[in-house]
Formats: C-alpha cells, sequence, structure tokens
C-alpha cells in the first residue's frame, strides 16, 4: 500500500536515480544511491523514481533495482516508483513491492521501437497482460499504474506527433484498466501553448484524476515555462531531476530534465507548498556530484544561492529536520 497523501499543492517526483543514472557513463554504486533517495526523502521529496526494471546488458546502471526499491520501501512516507518497459518488468516491480509504476507507451511508433522494441499494437497487448497481472495482486497491495504517454509532443525520429493520436491512445490506455496516464515529452520539443492544448484534451476524454502529472524536458529551455502551462492547465504532479541529470538514449539531443531544485525554487517562491527544502536538497546535490565526479550537473539556484529573505510557501506537512 503506498504512503498517504501529504497536502502539498504540487508533487515532485525525483527521477534522477532513474532517467538521471540510465542516462550517465558512471555506475553509481549501489550504496551511494541509497544515500541518495534517503536524503532526498529527509529533505521532504515525496515521491522517488528509484529505478527501472530492464535487463542489466542494457542498463547496467540500473542493475541493482530491486534492491534500491527494498531499501526505499523502508522510509516513512516515500512513494517508491519504477519503470517497467514490459510484463517481466512489471512483473519484477511486482515482487519488489514498488508502489507506484509506470510504462513508457510512445506515441511514436519509431520511437517505440527503437525503445522498447515493439509496435504499438504489442504495446497495447502488454499494457492489458500488465493490468492483468496487477489485478492478480492482492487489493491492499496493488500499486498504482500509470501508462506514460512518450514522445507526446514531438520525435526526434518521427517528427510531429499528432494530437489525435495522443488523446486516442490516452484513451485507450485507460480504457485497458490504466490508473492514469501521464504526458511526456521525451524530446524537448513541448512548448507552453502544446502542454495546456493537450492536458485539456485528454482531460475532457478521460477525466482529469487520469492525468494528474507530466514529465517534461528543459532542452531547449522551456522545461519551466512547461511547467506553468501544467500548473494552469491543472496538472498537479511535475518530475524532475536533481542537477538536470537525464533523457532518452533513444532520442538524440534530448537531454536535459528539469533541475529538481530550481522547480522547487521556483514553486515556493510562488507560494505553492511542495513540502521540500532547498537548502538541504542543495546539500544533496554536493552528494550526487562526489558519487559522480565526472558528470555535470545543471541548475541556476545551485549557482546564484537563495535570495535574501527567501521565504517557504506555507508547510502544511513539511517535515521537522
Amino acid at each position: 500500500m503506498a504512503p498517504a497523501e501529504r497536502t502539498v499543492d504540487v508533487v515532485i517526483s525525483e527521477v534522477g536515480t532513474r532517467d538521471g543514472l540510465q542516462n550517465v557513463d558512471t555506475i553509481m554504486a549501489t550504496d551511494a544511491k541509497k544515500a541518495w533517495i534517503a536524503a532526498e526523502a529527509a529533505a521532504g521529496v515525496p515521491e522517488i523514481e528509484v529505478g527501472s526494471f530492464v535487463p542489466a546488458r542494457l542498463l547496467p546502471q540500473l542493475a541493482d533495482t530491486a534492491e534500491v526499491v527494498a531499501f526505499a520501501r523502508t522510509l516513512p512516507d516515500l512513494s517508491v516508483a519504477v519503470l517497467a518497459p514490459n510484463l517481466h518488468g512489471v512483473r519484477a516491480a511486482l515482487d519488489s513491492g514498488a508502489h507506484r509504476i509506470s510504462v513508457p507507451l510512445s506515441v511514436s511508433e519509431t520511437h517505440s521501437l527503437a525503445n522498447v522494441r515493439r509496435s504499438h499494437a504489442r504495446m497495447f497487448e502488454e499494457i492489458a497482460a500488465m493490468v492483468a497481472a496487477i489485478a492478480e495482486q492482492p487489493a491492499d497491495a496493488r500499486p498504482a499504474f500509470e501508462v506514460s504517454l512518450s514522445t507526446a509532443f514531438g520525435c526526434t525520429l518521427e517528427g510531429p506527433v499528432s494530437e489525435d493520436r495522443v488523446v486516442e491512445m490516452a484513451e485507450r490506455a485507460i480504457a485497458l484498466g490504466a490508473d492514469e496516464v501521464g504526458l511526456s515529452d521525451t524530446t524537448g520539443y513541448g512548448n507552453p501553448a502544446q502542454v495546456k492544448r493537450l492536458t485539456r484534451r485528454i482531460h475532457a476524454a478521460v477525466g482529469t484524476e487520469r492525468l494528474t502529472g507530466i514529465h517534461l524536458h528543459n532542452t531547449r529551455g522551456q522545461g519551466l515555462a512547461n511547467v506553468m502551462a501544467a500548473l494552469d492547465a491543472g496538472l498537479t504532479t511535475i518530475d524532475s531531476s536533481l542537477g538536470g541529470l537525464g533523457g532518452c538514449p533513444f532520442a538524440p539531443g534530448a537531454s536535459g530534465n528539469i533541475v529538481t531544485e530550481d522547480l522547487v525554487f521556483l514553486l515556493e517562491a510562488m507560494g505553492l507548498c511542495t513540502g521540500i527544502d532547498v537548502e538541504r536538497l542543495l546539500l544533496v546535490r554536493a552528494d550526487v556530484q562526489a558519487a559522480l565526479p565526472d558528470e555535470t550537473l545543471y541548475g541556476f539556484v545551485a549557482d546564484a544561492g537563495l535570495p535574501k529573505g527567501f521565504a517557504y510557501a506555507p508547510a502544511r506537512h513539511r517535515r521537522s529536520a
């Protein structure tokens, strides 16, 4: 059973330990990953995507995901999320006890074939099988199951992506039994007008409760602008990565997640509670940089610091230090 929800205005889901690490050459030690996750949880991060259940030969950086999930499950109030690209991965995620499972469904079929080696028809068959596997679990132990609509805003391999197709695939995923869908700007093509328009169309098609989150890249500098558009359109969960680590290995030129530290500062400065302590997050950043000395971390808050007199939004459920 997932941890009880906390009362915050915006949920930030940290993806650096999955999306970030899958794109760096360094294989981070398992103990360093655990320290990273524990420190972010202590800083108030409510949800962390801790890894992905993919073959170790493809992503050796994430070969220890089951062990990392087991550790993360011991941290109080932390929602432990994982990515699983196929039925085998979902079964492994179920065995691990993850609270949340996300499966990538590329709206671009070319990207789907490159990323998970499956056509759209095969992916929908897999999603139906995943839903059935989850339904076999005791009702109080079933993880939340999200179908993430990758390349929803455009594809480096295929070019423009039809918004009608995005909406149709969202409807089909929900019809097959997914709890919700998510929007993902895998390639960093999205702009605020697209984000608003597509969010509202999917809300109209499947309901606001079926689309609450978005995964944005800052490849072309639109990341935080797209966050604002997402919030205006009613989304309440934003993915981000410490130091902006990450991207998609099968989307050339699409590196660069939104920087968690900058996102927290933006939201808190606007009076939106995230429950996250930015100063403690910057200390986590320093530890991660030490564990990944050859990797570049990005972000403006880390360079400039917090402004004098900076105040957090009302912290209704902020954890004590």
